[in-house]
C-alpha cells in the first residue's frame, strides 16, 4: 500500500501541475479525492491492515491527501489569476469610467419615514395589518351603515369570498384595540384600494396613515395639539391651521385639517387630514367582538386621524400630477 501511495501521489500532483483549465482540475480533483476516487478507495482498504501498519500507512494516507489537496488549491488560484489578467489585458486604465448612479428611497418612502419618525418622538407606537380585510373590520366596526356609498362594489374591491381590499387604514385601528386593552396609542401606514379611476390627482392604489389614541380622559385638546405639533414639525414652526367640521361615520365630532402653505400662486388652503373623537359606537363594537368592557365608552375616550401620503408628497414637492409616483420615470425620481 505504501508504493501504490508512492505512485497516486506522484500521478496526481503530475496531472493537476498539467491541468489547462477548471474544469480539467476538477476532473483531477474527483479521480483523486471524490468518493471513488483512488485515494479514497485506499482509505477503504485500511480495514485490512494490521494493527502495527495502520497508524503509518494512516499518516502516509493523510500526507498525500494534504500534498494533492494544496496542489490542487494553488493550481485553481494560479488558473484564476490568470484567467482575470487574460480578460483586463485589453482593458485601457487611462479611458474614462462607466458612471454610476445611487439609488434613493421614493418620495413617498421618504415622506412616510420621515411622518412615522414625528409620531414615534410623540409616543406613538407603529402597528400594522393585512391588505385583505373582512367587511366586520372595514366598515362595520367603523360604525358604517349597510347602505353607504363606500360599501358599494362600484367604489371597493371585492373578492369571491366575501372579503375585500381595505378601503383605509382604519382596520388596523380595530385590530389594536380587539387585541389590546387601553391605552392604545398608535400610527398605521400602509396601503389602500378605491375604485377610482386613474387621474392626474387619483389612483386606485394609494398610501395613508393614520393615528389613535385611546386613553381616559383624552379630549379634543389632545387631538388639536397633536395634529398642530406634528404638521409644525414637518412643515415649519410658522404653518398656519384651519379647523372646519366635517362628518366621518367612526368619530364625533368630526373636522378637516387645512394648513396654509406657499406656492407658485401664492399662499393657499390645502386640505390635510380628517380626524375627530372615536364614536362611541366603534367602542361598543369592539367591546362585542372582545368580550369584555375594556372599552367602555363612560371611562375612555380616544382621537383618531388619517391623511394621505401621496397627496402630502405632491402638494410639499410640488407635484400636478400623482401619476408620476408610479411611473418609475428615473428622470421624475431622480429630482428627490
Amino acid at each position: 500500500m505504501e508504493s501504490q501511495l508512492d505512485i497516486i501521489r506522484a500521478a496526481a500532483l503530475e496531472e493537476t501541475a498539467a491541468a489547462s483549465d477548471e474544469a480539467a482540475l476538477e476532473a483531477v480533483r474527483l479521480k483523486y479525492l471524490g468518493r471513488s476516487g483512488s485515494i479514497s478507495a485506499l482509505s477503504e482498504g485500511m480495514r485490512g491492515l494490521s494493527k502495527d501498519e495502520k497508524p503509518r500507512i494512516g499518516k502516509l494516507l493523510n500526507e498525500t491527501r494534504e500534498a494533492v489537496t494544496a496542489a490542487l488549491a494553488e493550481r485553481k488560484a494560479g488558473l484564476v489569476a490568470s484567467a482575470d489578467a487574460k480578460a483586463f489585458a485589453n482593458v485601457d486604465v487611462t479611458m474614462p469610467g462607466t458612471a454610476s448612479f445611487r439609488g434613493t428611497l421614493h418620495p413617498i418612502t421618504q415622506l412616510q419615514d420621515r411622518a412615522v419618525g414625528i409620531l414615534r418622538r410623540m409616543g406613538f407606537a407603529l402597528a400594522d395589518g393585512p391588505d385583505v380585510e373582512t367587511e366586520w373590520h372595514n366598515f362595520d366596526a367603523l360604525n358604517t351603515p349597510v347602505d353607504h356609498p363606500a360599501r358599494n362594489e362600484q367604489d371597493t374591491f371585492y373578492l369571491p369570498d366575501g372579503r375585500l381590499l381595505r378601503t383605509q387604514t382604519s382596520p388596523v385601528q380595530i385590530r389594536t384595540m380587539t387585541a389590546l386593552p387601553p391605552p392604545v396609542r398608535i400610527i398605521a401606514p400602509g396601503a389602500c384600494y378605491r375604485r377610482d379611476e386613474i387621474d392626474a390627482t387619483h389612483l386606485s392604489q394609494f398610501t395613508q396613515m393614520e393615528g389613535l389614541y385611546v386613553d381616559e380622559g383624552v379630549c379634543l385638546a389632545d387631538l388639536k395639539g397633536t395634529l398642530e405639533l406634528f404638521m409644525r414639525e414637518l412643515f415649519g414652526p410658522g404653518v398656519q391651521f384651519r379647523w372646519r367640521p366635517h362628518f366621518f361615520p367612526f368619530t364625533e365630532p368630526s373636522f378637516e385639517l387645512d394648513v396654509r402653505v406657499a406656492g407658485t400662486s401664492g399662499e393657499r388652503w390645502l386640505e390635510m387630514a380628517g380626524c375627530g373623537m372615536v364614536d362611541p359606537a366603534v367602542f361598543t363594537a369592539v367591546n362585542e367582538k372582545r368580550g369584555d368592557h375594556a372599552y367602555d365608552p363612560e371611562k375612555v375616550s380616544g382621537f383618531a386621524f388619517g391623511f394621505g401620503l401621496d397627496r402630502l408628497a405632491m402638494n410639499m414637492a410640488g407635484v400636478t400630477d400623482i401619476r408620476g409616483f408610479i411611473e418609475s420615470d428615473q428622470r421624475f425620481l431622480r429630482q428627490f
